[in-house]
């Protein structure tokens, strides 16, 4: 293998980036695959593992040996690039057509190029589609959003832990401190104000956001989602192939967690499995097949059950409610133990208040008492009777909820759970039952009231940020609250439980934990009763 690394590349304004090139030995003319990002290509030969959460490359000397160029560069701004970072600007979307074609036009190139790299190295992929440099010949997205306001920035309008923490620790000290120890440097320009000083959907997330424009994407296209990253980039994923045109296909895996997402990421025989055929085909020109397989393939989260399908969400999908009522569940120790069920409510007044902050939250929303923490036993809760038979889902849940707030705004994040069987013995003890979060939505009430223009649709709702409507204190609202899209199976005998609050925890919620501000003091009530029927909203899967 050839390995070349500071290649600096002239851009249009005299910036010069960096890149690093893998390439077999030899002259002959191979096609090349590229990815881009901050997270330089210094630290190209530390392990892909979770401790290092930004080693998103791929196996790169693996597909040098599959005959492919691989090319790395630091974006303008980072590693060994010159210029200032402008986190997705449209200076970098520029600098990437240039790198492309740069690329495309060397000598040991057969003029086809491909992209691949997960998160970051994901999201520079859709604004090199948009942009459709000639050389450009397929796109390999995995694991990348196409809204960092609503993903990374403020999910739902509020404000989220990630961003600080995603600056800090993987962009900041990744570019002081690289692995080999060359060209240390500072990423100066301050994100983490820009985002403080952009709480809206405005121009500035606007440029940095290429959902609005998926439509322009001709490229062929593989998207590779996560359900495990339903925090971060699996919407982006599903809704990236769902508006491009032209050729496009849809996996979704179910791995585990978003670390062993990165961990089969740099495992060769995922690449076998996904994007090698890919690559083969459109890169290569290998008749294997890949243009037949299905439009959408996808594994059920807990079953390891693999579907497929013409498109998603799958057709025959039925949204089946599931009513919020104060009936006792019997089944968790929380402030109100609510309950859900398939029959409308015909109660004229029924409701539940709860104020905020919990004296007892300690991380987040999650108190800690002696058998340590204990997510739900300080938020309220509407759980299911046990089911008399599985339940499977496919695509987007949806709160529609009825509340009111002492102030003039208030956070609604949900969680969708199933909690096991639980022995009798155990409840009357106090023990909390277990249970699995299987997804979550978030929504700033005073931003539920404007949907977004292009992006909104039956499926699921998109809301615009960009001009927030304050709360009457005391008066009742109805919201919509999306839930991320999930395929899973909720088994006979277990309960479907809903959690809602003002908040969420790093215990429950990890890295994408939204943060709690100072001035969130009240009380909120959510209505269910027959005049308003607050209701869960499942898109039910009849499958054998």
């Amino acid at each position: 293998m050839i390995d070349e690394k500071d290649i600096l590349i002239p851009m249009r304004d005299g910036v010069k980036i960096a890149v690093r090139v893998y390439r077999p030995d030899g002259t002959a003319k191979v096609p090349a695959l590229f990815a881009a990002s901050p997270y330089r290509y210094d630290n190209d030969g530390l392990p892909a593992i979770p401790l290092f959460l930004w080693r998103e490359t791929g196996p790169i000397d693996w597909y040098v040996q599959q005959g492919y160029a691989y090319i790395h560069a630091d974006v303008r701004g980072t590693g060994y690039s010159e210029g200032e970072y402008g986190f997705l600007g449209e200076v970098e979307q520029r600098d990437l057509y240039e790198l492309i074609e740069w690329v495309g036009t060397q000598p040991w190139c057969t003029g086809k190029v491909g992209t691949i790299g997960q998160s970051y190295y994901a999201k520079t992929q859709w604004f090199i589609g948009i942009q459709k440099p000639p050389h450009l010949t397929c796109l390999g997205l995995y694991d990348g959003q196409t809204d960092p306001y609503r993903a990374i920035g403020y999910p739902g309008g509020i404000e989220s832990n990630f961003l600080p923490y995603w600056f800090a620790q993987s962009c900041r000290l990744v570019n002081r401190f690289p692995a080999n120890g060359d060209h240390p440097r500072e990423v100066e320009h301050d994100i983490l104000l820009d985002w403080q000083r952009h709480p809206l959907y405005d121009e500035y997330w606007k440029e940095r956001s290429p959902s609005e424009r998926l439509h322009e994407i001709t490229t062929p296209l593989l998207s590779i989602g996560v359900w495990a990253k339903l925090d971060l980039h699996l919407f982006g994923n599903i809704i990236g192939y769902q508006r491009a045109s032209g050729f496009k296909k849809l996996s979704i895996t179910g791995t585990a967690t978003p670390m062993s997402s990165m961990i089969d990421f740099g495992d060769p025989a995922f690449h076998e499995k996904y994007l090698l055929p890919f690559y083969e085909h459109f890169l290569k020109g290998v008749e294997n097949g890949f243009e037949d397989r299905p439009n959408v393939e996808y594994v059920v989260k807990n079953t390891g059950v693999s579907r497929t399908f013409d498109q998603w969400p799958p057709p025959g999908v039925k949204r089946t409610p599931y009513y919020l009522g104060s009936a006792k569940s019997g089944s968790v120790t929380s402030l109100n133990d609510g309950s859900l069920s398939t029959a409308q409510p015909a109660a004229k007044s029924d409701s539940t208040t709860y104020a905020y902050p919990q004296p007892n939250w300690t991380l987040g929303v999650v108190t800690i008492g002696p058998d340590g923490p204990d997510p739900v036993r300080a938020v309220v809760t509407y759980t299911s009777p046990p089911l008399e038979r599985d339940v499977e889902i496919a695509g987007s849940a949806a709160l529609f909820i009825h509340l009111s707030t002492t102030g003039t705004d208030t956070d609604v994040l949900v969680k969708l759970s199933e909690v096991m069987a639980q022995p009798e013995a155990e409840r009357s003890a106090g023990k909390q039952p277990h249970y699995t979060i299987v997804t979550k939505g978030w929504l700033r009430a005073s931003h539920g009231f404007e949907r977004h223009a292009l992006l909104d649709s039956k499926e699921q709702a998109y809301y615009a940020h960009e001009h927030p409507t304050p709360l009457e204190p005391g008066t009742a609202y109805e919201l919509e609250v999306p839930l991320m899209p999930m395929a899973y199976r909720f088994r006979k005998g277990n309960r479907i439980r809903l959690e809602v609050c003002n908040g969420d925890s790093a215990f429950t919620d990890g890295l994408f934990a939204h943060a709690y501000r100072p001035d969130k003091v009240g009380s909120d009530t959510f209505y269910h009763d027959a005049a308003h029927p607050s209701r869960l909203v499942l898109p039910v899967l009849e499958v054998d």
